[in-house]
């Protein structure tokens, strides 16, 4: 299984592709240093598959690239970030 995630800034979110098929995306909206991360969504047929979790590393990954600042109001990427220390630092002065 393949996973690749790419940034689809036309749409503000990042698309994970298993296999060349459309596997689900995560929502951003950035403005100035800051980028808020509201919805996630995995298909149902790639939940439990990595899928979600590739799709939060490579969002937060280009958040540090960009120096941004992180807000996420998204449950399953704020799940995400409890289970992942190293990038709570991006969250760090973010609005509450």
């Amino acid at each position: 299984m393949s996973t690749a995630v790419r940034d689809n800034s036309r749409q503000s979110r990042f698309e994970a592709w298993v296999d060349g098929e459309f596997a689900g995306f995560a929502d951003y909206v950035r403005t100035g240093d800051l980028v808020v991360y509201p919805h996630t969504e995995v298909r149902a047929e790639f939940e439990g598959r990595g899928a979600g979790g590739e799709l939060a590393r490579t969002a937060l990954e280009d958040a540090d690239r960009r120096g941004l600042r992180v807000l996420a109001t998204c449950p399953f990427i704020v799940g995400w970030l409890a289970r992942h220390p190293e990038y709570q630092h991006l969250t760090e002065g973010a609005a509450s």
